[in-house]
């Protein structure tokens, strides 16, 4: 099953347990993927593509997907 719902850097922020600032910060320096959709100038990403970028992120061994 897929996880169509969009996220805000809020919502990002809240599942990898940071400030949404740091999130942000992620973007600006290309270490978060591209978002999904962006609606007023606001980028959002699907939950599925958060996971994955998650799951892949470097030290992010011996962690599970919730």
């Amino acid at each position: 099953m897929t996880d169509r719902m969009l996220w805000s850097y809020k919502e990002i922020a809240a599942h990898i347990k940071v400030q949404p600032d740091t999130v942000r910060s992620y973007r600006k320096h290309g270490l978060l993927p591209p978002p999904d959709h962006v609606e007023g100038g606001k980028p959002f990403w699907y939950a599925d593509t958060v996971r994955l970028w998650v799951a892949s992120r470097p030290g992010n061994r011996g962690r599970r997907p919730d």
